[in-house]
């Protein structure tokens, strides 16, 4: 592992949050106070990425790390026809959707996200990090990424896929709990999976790789950073904590529902893939009938969702959002870094001081 997290200032790593709240500005604000920075590659072009890579290196000299999402498996006739059928239900549900919001629905298709131009241009640009979700890359994608001097980060929610990743040649793990918020990072996202909590899949994951871990899910203060290593994580990576930043781009509607105590829900009703955010009318219309179809949902819904978002109506765009949100506080993204960094070192100086005294 060519990153040496443990070199970190501050044991923060910001979560790569793809839709358009990563931006450089936000990742070399991380890098200055002293954690790892990353741009999200999901939803945008090859060409894109690469505009925020340079956008991002002409901010900061320091490692970051660029996220793509692992193509999604190919369906062969069987289950591409129950997919097309599930789809296609679901679009004739949502059609007063469009017409409320005076869109047409979307084009649903099986796309892999310009995977492969992706990992071109990750290895072309010598990123320091590359950090994969939704499954493990084949690997002769990892030796290229390996090849070309980039660190790989796989995400996993369970030691089973802790073991895959690991055996393909991870470098490291991004530990997923269950209070994550956004897309789960499932390899396979079914309804059996067992949901495993952050202090849980730590432990477990621990038990059976040697990997290093980065912990993910519900850490939005300093003593949830502490607890998380603690567990065996060498350092925590946060997402909803920072979306209140200025130098996200977070949406107006997003930021006042990040700003209240909303409850948070798993849902496929915005993407086909099971996904964590902030209850709302159409999670709660919808997720019973969404079909287990992503990206196809995703494609099939984006124009509601821009619709809505460009409204400033919360109820019908994706709050993605961890449990903790509500922790999440309006500031630059330096100091709430600083911020979680010294009151991880004194939580644990606090339990330090309290294990050493006996019958105190």
């Amino acid at each position: 592992m060519r990153i040496d997290l443990g070199a970190l200032a501050e044991p923060i790593v910001q979560a790569p949050m793809a839709g358009g709240v990563s931006t450089p500005a936000l990742a070399a604000a991380v890098n200055a106070a002293g954690g790892l920075g990353f741009l999200a590659a999901g939803y945008k072009t090859a060409e894109a990425v690469s505009d925020d890579i340079r956008a991002l290196r002409a901010l900061t000299d320091r490692p970051f790390g660029v996220n793509i999402f692992a193509p999604p498996r190919p369906l062969t006739a069987g289950p591409r026809a129950a997919a097309e059928a599930g789809v296609a239900a679901y679009a004739g549900r949502l059609a007063h959707e469009a017409e409320r919001y005076r869109v047409r629905l979307g084009e649903p298709r099986h796309d892999d996200d310009d995977f492969r131009a992706k990992v071109a241009l990750v290895a072309r640009e010598r990123v320091p990090v590359v950090s994969a979700t939704f499954g493990c890359p084949e690997p002769t994608v990892m030796d290229s990424l390996h090849e070309a001097g980039c660190d790989v980060w796989i995400t996993v929610t369970s030691p089973h896929e802790a073991v895959v990743a690991e055996q393909a040649g991870a470098d490291a793990l991004v530990v997923q709990g269950l209070e994550s918020g956004g897309h789960r990072g499932y390899f396979s996202d079914e309804s059996a999976v067992d949901d495993l909590g952050l202090i849980v899949a730590l432990r477990l994951i621990a038990s059976r790789v040697k990997l290093p871990l980065i912990a993910a899910g519900g850490i939005a203060d300093g003593r949830a950073v502490a607890a998380v290593l603690c567990a065996g994580a060498v350092a925590a990576q946060v997402g909803s904590a920072l979306m209140l930043t200025p130098e996200a781009a977070t949406s107006a509607p997003h930021r006042a529902a990040l700003a209240g105590s909303g409850a948070t829900r798993l849902t496929r009703a915005f993407s086909g893939r099971t996904a964590r955010g902030i209850v709302n009318r159409f999670m709660t219309e919808h997720d019973a009938s969404a079909p287990a179809a992503y990206p196809d949902v995703h494609h099939l819904t984006a124009p509601i969702r821009s619709a809505a978002r460009a409204a400033g109506d919360q109820e019908a765009i994706n709050l993605w959002a961890g449990q903790a949100h509500a922790l999440a506080q309006a500031a630059p993204a330096g100091q709430i870094v600083r911020r979680l960094g010294a009151e991880a070192r004194a939580a644990i100086a606090a339990v330090a001081l309290r294990l050493g005294s006996p019958g105190a």
